[in-house]
């Protein structure tokens, strides 16, 4: 029997690539002691840009022949 990893959906592994980029930058910034209000925006921003670069540009590259 050949067993085969789940099929998932590229965006929902975007979405779960930028949600730990965003509590990674977040909790980061908050150890940093940047204002509390300041580092949740900009770990929002990074977060949705990671979102959209995964799901723009992730995956498998495929050579054309």
């Amino acid at each position: 029997m050949h067993l085969r990893m789940p099929s998932i959906d590229k965006g929902f592994q975007a979405f779960l690539w930028a949600l730990v980029f965003f509590l990674f930058m977040w909790f980061g910034a908050l150890l940093l002691d940047l204002p509390g209000g300041t580092s949740f925006i900009l770990s929002l921003v990074f977060a949705t840009a990671i979102f959209l670069l995964v799901r723009t540009r992730g995956g498998d590259r495929r050579e054309s022949p």
